[in-house]
């Protein structure tokens, strides 16, 4: 009850403070969960302003559980902020299909031309095929491992899934845990299918999955499954389905595994923490030299514009700006990024290889494709993972139940 009412003096809050901030003349509010990200917004905004004197932007970040729910109904009150920080996919269409959301195309905003077909797909409605938001960011789920362990025990970028075993074998012989990954928190469930198996799956397999011609029961799949098992089993920490998203974090932040199976967005994290270590990047090796090494990708999100905002013309201008390679450059390299806008460079050298390496890529599956309808397709991977590294199931029962639950509304599965 005391958390309902806390939530509820946030919502009141929230509304009450962007009538406020509505009334006042060349004002505009942006609306963010990513409250880590203020003060280098205060520099973007201070950009901004360089070109545009009159238009004075007010940044609000909340806590990231509670911003959809706190979005959510200030739209639904018919008030909200000018300018939106959104979340991509079926997170988009929940604030997109009510109508809160400005349509957004190169007639409103002609610094759209360039942008990546797959960043546009990520933030458009797939009712009306609109697009409603500006993408500002891809992640990519790879292998991340600290290169004096590696020169330390003489070993290379792996280039098959046998000789990254290989590779764990021997630093688990010398007493290095090979990956610090620990399973307990749900999500990261997800992350090492993807950051493990997206070479082993490979572009087919999306292309059969999603036309109906295969379905998770697939060999391929549960092949992939049994020997992301296997490997978890053997070199990840000990009790590792015990151990939590942030003491992972810390195993391999503090040099004391090698390797970290997880996004891109890992890397400005370890080093904010330990500035000493040396990070290298490797796509997850398939299973035999001189096939496709793939990458998983997704979009975190985009910029849009309430649909009802009484200043979308200073709005527009806002959004504009936030599409521009004067802001991309900035924002890529200043949030460790990976920036959609064309022409953007990665001074950062993980990222210009992140950059590099997404040149052969897959989509992040479960989030791209099933995070629309429930049960989504990312639950229940999670769920089955879970269950899979607990023993408690096998890769064919996970691959079953996960057909199946996506078959209640993905019409090629129902055939």
């Amino acid at each position: 009850m005391a958390l309902r009412h806390k939530l509820t003096g946030v919502l009141l809050a929230a509304t009450t403070m962007f009538g406020a901030a509505s009334a006042m003349a060349g004002e505009i509010t942006f609306w963010s969960w990513r409250q880590e990200d203020k003060a280098a917004y205060a520099e973007y905004i201070k950009d901004f302003n360089k070109k545009h004197p009159d238009v004075t932007v007010k940044f609000e970040a909340f806590e990231p559980t509670q911003y959809q729910t706190i979005l959510s109904t200030a739209l639904a009150a018919g008030k909200g902020p000018d300018v939106i920080q959104v979340r991509a996919y079926g997170n988009l269409e929940t604030v997109a299909k009510p109508g809160y959301l400005l349509a957004l195309d190169e007639s409103n905003v002609p610094e759209l031309k360039g942008f990546p077909a797959s960043a546009l797909k990520a933030e458009t409605m797939r009712s009306d095929n609109k697009l409603y938001a500006v993408p500002f960011a891809s992640q990519t789920m790879l292998v991340l491992y600290n290169k004096d362990i590696f020169a330390k025990h003489n070993i290379s970028e792996p280039e098959t899934w046998d000789e990254m075993v290989e590779a764990s074998k021997k630093l688990k012989a010398a007493g290095v845990t090979p990956f610090g990954n620990g399973t307990a928190t749900a999500w990261q469930n997800e992350t090492i299918v993807s950051a493990l198996l997206s070479s082993l799956l490979g572009k087919q397999f999306e292309a059969d999955i999603l036309s109906g011609k295969a379905t998770f029961e697939d060999p391929r799949f549960v092949s992939a499954l049994g020997k992301m098992n296997d490997l978890a089993k053997e070199y990840f920490p000990p009790s590792f389905i015990g151990i939590d998203y942030a003491s992972a974090q810390q195993l391999f932040i503090a040099g004391r595994a090698a390797m970290f199976a997880g996004g891109s967005f890992e890397a400005a994290n370890f080093l904010r923490q330990n500035p000493a270590l040396k990070i290298g990047v490797f796509a997850p090796p398939p299973a035999k030299k001189g096939d496709d090494k793939l990458v998983g990708v997704y979009y975190d999100g985009g910029y849009a514009i309430n649909a009802k905002s009484e200043k979308q013309a200073d709005a527009l201008k806002f959004l504009r700006f936030l599409a521009t390679k004067e802001f991309g450059d900035k924002f890529a390299n200043g949030l460790s990024n990976i920036s959609p806008i064309p022409g953007v460079a990665f001074t950062d050298p993980i990222l210009a290889e992140v950059a590099d390496l997404n040149k052969s890529s897959i989509p992040y599956l479960f989030l791209v494709h099933f995070r629309y309808q429930e049960p989504s397709g990312s639950v229940l991977i999670q769920a089955g993972v879970q269950k899979l590294l607990a023993g408690k199931a096998t890769p064919a029962e996970i691959g079953t139940e996960v057909t199946k639950g996506i078959a209640t509304y993905f019409e090629p599965f129902k055939k």
